[in-house]
């Protein structure tokens, strides 16, 4: 199974669109992840019309509409991988260690925020935040993830660098 990771997408304030190469990976995906921020509504259900599976959570700069649609935290086991998501989980110093003791039933927690690309394990416990796909703040570039996920494991963890908008 195929997934794609993406947070803070933060349309239309941040960007116009969702880059060509987020799309296409969705449209390549068994699944997608979003871990909030999205802003519009329209974000919503432009991912939710082109992904086979959709897995959502609102993020702290989400207005009442989309907190009506989405959870603040979503729960999906997917090929026999315990996931989490989850927009924010508090400063970097301690993430592990509060992650782990909120989340231990958990084999991933996806999560966003900071938009700031992260992957570590806590114990079992393995947090991912893939960035933003359309606001780097300080870092080299606008980014999102893929992994697969098959038999129980998680495989092919992959950042992916955006171009730089014109």
């Amino acid at each position: 199974m195929r997934l794609v990771l993406t947070s803070d997408t933060h349309l239309p304030v941040r960007a116009a669109s969702l880059p060509a190469a987020l799309m296409a990976a969705v449209d390549d995906a068994d699944a997608v992840v979003h871990a909030g921020d999205w802003i519009d509504e329209a974000t919503l259900d432009l991912l939710e019309s082109r992904s086979r599976r959709l897995i959502g959570v609102y993020g702290n700069n989400d207005g009442p509409e989309l907190r009506l649609r989405l959870p603040e935290v979503a729960h999906a086991d997917l090929e026999g991988v315990r996931f989490g998501v989850v927009h924010e989980t508090g400063p970097a110093a301690g993430r592990e260690r509060r992650c782990a003791a909120r989340f231990p039933d958990l084999d991933v927690l996806v999560f966003g925020h900071s938009h700031i690309p992260w992957d570590t394990t806590a114990g079992s416990l393995r947090l991912l935040n893939p960035g933003s796909p359309t606001d780097r703040r300080r870092q080299p570039s606008c980014t999102f993830m893929t992994l697969t996920v098959e038999d129980g494991r998680v495989y092919d963890v992959t950042l992916h660098h955006l171009p730089q908008r014109r």
